[in-house]
């Protein structure tokens, strides 16, 4: 498999994006493309391991820039570029941690988007009690009809098969309740919807039993699932912060934690949001 990855995009690019990238040269059965300013990148770059290339491009799409426009003003920025390795069939794969907007328009002028779908979306990985689950659309589409939220829903089912291994995905809607007739136009026409869908639809699901029903794959509009996504990662912070505090209470507790310390940085691992990658775009070609 050959990746192309945006050295450009994202927090602390272009070393923090080729700093991992070679530690997954080295680790993956892979080649690794890195898309971005040839000398900033090989600033960063000690030892360049024999299946990690360069493809030079001088533009970059910042964060603040409004997508579209900014694909249409800049086609050779990274993201551009290596989006169109993908296209040219000359990579497999693209990763960027830079805006999510901007990728997600380069998909749609550079690759288009499946037969039948609509909205491409983004879908998420989350922890749960008894095995991970599809959080989708988180960010991709903040205004969405019903029909847009069955297509996230069969793409959802078809990604947690095909990829993560589950077999008969069950899909929930997620709601203020479990009853049919809750929510607003959007859900409750969803609902209807995915009942004649044909995926194995589990029904309403609320936002405090994401982590332990027995969906695997939760539906909703991008605004929500950024939303939810984004207050689960402050929430580990809380909650980590809050362990730190009373840990350091007395000489007890920081025994405690000291004896602790190897099963809480277990459940650090398994809580952190970081340790979970990053997320697809459902929906495109290629």
């Amino acid at each position: 498999m050959i990746i192309a990855i945006d050295a450009m995009g994202g927090d602390y690019a272009p070393e923090e994006i080729v700093g991992g990238a070679l530690a997954a040269a080295r680790e993956l059965d892979c080649s690794i493309i890195l898309v971005g300013d040839r000398e900033q990148i090989k600033h960063c770059v000690s030892d360049m391991p024999d299946n990690v290339s360069i493809v030079h491009c001088s533009q970059v799409i910042d964060m603040g820039e409004k997508p579209a426009a900014a694909i249409r003003k800049k086609p050779e920025a990274s993201i551009c570029v290596a989006t169109k390795l993908v296209r040219d069939g000359k990579a497999d794969a693209v990763v960027s941690a830079g805006s999510t907007g901007a990728q997600m328009a380069a998909a749609l002028f550079f690759l288009g988007r499946t037969p039948e779908v609509h909205r491409p979306a983004i879908a998420a990985a989350l922890p749960g009690i008894t095995g991970p689950r599809l959080l989708i659309d988180v960010g991709a589409n903040v205004d969405c009809r019903p029909e847009n939220l069955v297509e996230f829903a069969v793409m959802g089912s078809s990604y947690a098969e095909t990829v993560m291994g589950i077999k008969e995905p069950l899909v929930g809607l997620l709601n203020i309740g479990l009853e049919e007739s809750k929510g607003n136009s959007l859900t409750t026409e969803t609902f209807n919807l995915l009942k004649k869908s044909g995926v194995n639809f589990f029904g309403n699901i609320e936002a405090r039993d994401i982590f332990t029903s027995d969906a695997d794959i939760i539906v909703c509009d991008g605004f929500v699932g950024n939303a939810l996504l984004k207050f689960g990662e402050g929430l580990v912070d809380l909650f980590n912060g809050f362990l730190r505090d009373y840990i350091g209470k007395s000489g007890i507790t920081k025994l405690g934690g000291l004896c602790l310390r190897p099963a809480f940085k277990d459940l650090k691992k398994k809580m952190d949001w970081e340790e979970f990658g990053g997320a697809p775009l459902l929906g495109v070609k290629k």
